[in-house]
């Protein structure tokens, strides 16, 4: 079988704390065949510099003003042209330089009748130390409605066929990733797990900063995808755990 080709993106705007360990966690992969492929918000601190310094490595480097987060991920996804896709964004990495040639060197899947691959998340803190492992589990054979008790997958840890991606819809400012993930899982033919741990997510991220509003997009989301009972129902028991979590930090 060929080598499946993957593209990998990163979007920023000002990530000089954080742009460089991620940039290194992507192009150190021992994978042979991907594209890397850098969205800059037009920042104004040194990210850039930072990002230039990788050029040699990085297959596409762009760089203007943006309407936000998804739409600089709309414009990753325009340039990208990998058989797969996934999104490590500024502060993000993969979890070891090996973990593409493990997920995609293996012959325990058929991967011409895949369209999305999946794995395990861990929360680090600012220093790059793994914290815990991500408090949502991917369930073993995934399927969207799965997405009724939330991201059970974490977006960086989601790789998607690119033919299967239509753009972040821009009306949800908060959570077209949700989204955007719901609508490749209603189309795949065949998910796999692959039992990786294939992303380091930074604690404390956008999404903790925006909870409320977040929690907002999310029903709207799911009232779209799973009609207004279920989408109602699963709504009140996920911010019931939210909360819970919240104030006994775990989930029961």
């Amino acid at each position: 079988m060929n080598e499946l080709k993957i593209s990998v993106i990163t979007v920023v705007f000002n990530g000089e704390e954080t742009i460089e360990e991620t940039i290194k966690s992507i192009v150190n992969q021992d994978y042979p065949s991907f594209e890397y492929i850098i969205v800059d918000g037009k920042s104004t601190d040194r990210t850039l510099d930072i990002v230039k310094k990788y050029e040699s490595k990085i297959s596409k480097i762009i760089s203007e003003k943006d309407s936000g987060l998804y739409d600089a991920m709309n414009k990753g996804l325009k340039f990208s042209t990998g058989d797969f896709v996934i999104f490590i964004n500024s502060g993000d990495k993969f979890s070891h330089a090996g973990v593409l040639s493990e997920v995609f060197n293996t012959k325990e899947n058929d991967f011409s009748k895949t369209d999305v691959v999946y794995g395990e998340t861990d929360i680090i803190d600012n220093e790059g130390n793994i914290l815990h492992s991500r408090r949502h589990r991917p369930p073993e054979d995934l399927k969207y409605t799965d997405f009724l008790k939330g991201m059970l997958v974490c977006h960086q840890s989601f790789f998607a066929r690119r033919t299967m991606c239509s753009p972040y819809n821009l009306k949800y400012k908060y959570a077209a990733d949700y989204d955007w993930c719901l609508n490749v899982l209603k189309k795949s033919r065949l998910n796999y797990n692959s039992h990786k741990t294939i992303s380091h997510f930074l604690e404390g991220g956008r999404t903790a900063k925006t909870i409320v509003p977040g929690l907002k997009d999310r029903y709207k989301i799911m009232c779209s995808h799973f009609g207004f009972l279920r989408a109602t129902f699963w709504n009140v028991v996920l911010t019931v755990k939210f909360l819970w979590w919240i104030l006994f930090h775990k989930w029961f």
